[in-house]
């Protein structure tokens, strides 16, 4: 245990992958290959810099001194420049011309893209591996009928894999954002200290063609083909309102499916992975809890808000420049990131072991399917040459009384006290032969082999996860 305060997302929940991404590690590194990215541009364009000097820069990119960027900041109170001395000292050779007419915006920008953009990629395999544990359990269970719930109230027939179609259906809809927000992603190059890049006119010359051969160059060293055509000296913060927005998008479709899990589980139909020695309560030992997706709902309670800082900085942004997005966006953002991760970990971990009570799932159609049936009866007793509008009326009259004995703990028999009736012309034998439940549920089976036939594109290359999490 730590003497300090350590974010429960990097003690408990995240994944090495996303801890070590937004660690300062590769934070400054980054910076750092931005630098040497601009100083072989500038190089490669005619500005007086060597091929040692850009060397001498490519060989210290990991080699960080910390201390020494600590030092030098706490005497000059600024981040970028302190490291740019400290850089400057295990690099002196090219110390003079790291950062050549780039402002700090420059590599503290341009490293935000790179580090969202990864992250995305990355948290875009995390999220297709919850679609295809789903997507297996979907295919296990599409036929087999299951009570559906409006307004958490006892409806008409569906099946269990139908849905978890829903389920995967919202999670294709993040994707399809996801993918958008990656294409459309663009970097900001190197234009200055109000995105006019007037350093680099003097630079170069006025030579336009060599500063938008620069930009093109820097882009393609970091896997880009576009830079904002605009800027002041920060990219746009709309972009982390999208970015952002889908980590949100993610927490809502995950929060959805964790929470019918949860009531799924309080029915005992369908329960998350439990492990054999888990205590589920601390003084009541028999007890289950839904713990993992309670903490999914949490989770995304926190990640949903969170994406509320995004646009509340994009419009509150001064002009060319204000310095007010700096400490909210050092929070906002790798805390979006490292929280969409651990929900993911933990939405794959309870998919693939999803749990379906069945003897349970049946009991609980039969025990509702003469309610769901009477429309089916209503329409065989027309064909024995009943009035629709009379047997109407019975069912309605009979349903009431059942449901009422159902409420008061009394046994009841809808099927049988219909059969009473005459006007139906049918006997309790008949009307048992329509309580078949998979005569109720439509085309649920179809639906989901149709679905998954559309998913399975996407699905090619994931691998079934069995993501382990901490308790």
């Amino acid at each position: 245990m730590t003497e300090k305060y350590e974010s429960p997302l990097s003690s408990r929940y995240a994944s090495e992958y996303m801890l070590k991404l937004f660690s300062m590690d590769t934070r400054i590194q980054t910076w750092r290959k931005l630098w040497v990215s601009l100083a072989k541009a500038e190089m490669d364009l005619g500005l007086p810099i060597t091929a040692e000097q850009v060397a001498q820069l490519e060989a210290h990119i990991t080699d960080i001194d910390y201390a020494c960027a600590a030092a030098r900041e706490k005497e000059v109170r600024h981040d970028v420049m302190a490291h740019v001395y400290a850089y400057g000292k295990v690099a002196p050779e090219a110390a003079g011309i790291i950062h050549l007419g780039a402002t700090s915006c420059y590599v503290t920008d341009n490293a935000d893209i790179v580090i969202y953009r990864d992250g995305l990629k990355y948290l875009r395999g995390e999220l297709l591996k919850v679609v295809a544990n789903l997507a297996e359990f979907a295919d296990t269970y599409k036929a087999m009928p299951t009570l559906g719930y409006t307004h958490y109230q006892p409806a008409q027939l569906v099946t269990v894999g139908k849905r978890a179609t829903l389920w995967m259906q919202d999670f294709l809809a993040d994707l399809e954002e996801l993918d958008f927000v990656l294409e459309t992603m663009k970097f900001l190059g190197c234009r200055g200290t109000t995105g006019t890049e007037a350093s680099f006119l003097e630079l170069f010359g006025g030579d336009t063609g060599k500063i938008d051969e620069m930009n093109k160059k820097i882009s393609a060293d970091f896997g880009f083909s576009k830079c904002f055509s605009v800027c002041g000296q920060t990219y746009p913060r709309k972009l982390d309102s999208r970015i952002l927005n889908v980590l949100s998008s993610i927490a809502q479709s995950c929060y959805r499916m964790a929470n019918d899990i949860r009531l799924l589980q309080h029915d005992r139909q369908v329960e998350e992975p439990f492990e054999k020695n888990q205590i589920g309560s601390s003084a009541m030992a028999y007890k289950r809890n839904p713990m993992r997706s309670e903490r999914i709902c949490s989770l995304s309670r926190y990640l949903m808000a969170d994406a509320l800082n995004a646009p509340m900085t994009a419009s509150t942004q001064w002009l060319e420049r204000t310095l007010d997005d700096s400490a909210n966006r050092r929070i906002s953002l790798p805390e979006g990131f490292l929280c969409a991760d651990a929900i993911l970990r933990l939405a794959q971990n309870v998919t693939n072991g999803l749990h379906v009570n069945e003897k349970i799932v049946e009991k609980t159609v039969r025990e509702y399917l003469p309610f769901i049936a009477t429309e089916n009866l209503m329409m065989e007793g027309v064909k024995h040459g009943g009035n629709r509008q009379e047997l109407h009326e019975i069912i309605r009259s009979c349903s009431m009384d059942a449901t009422a004995k159902m409420k008061n703990g009394e046994s009841w028999d809808l099927l049988s006290d219909l059969a009473k009736h005459s006007e139906f012309g049918m006997t309790k034998e008949e009307m048992d032969a329509v309580m078949e439940p998979s005569l109720y549920t439509g085309r649920c089976a179809e639906q989901v082999e149709r679905f998954l036939a559309e998913v399975k594109p996407l699905l090619s290359d994931v691998s079934k996860s069995d993501t382990e999490i901490n308790l």
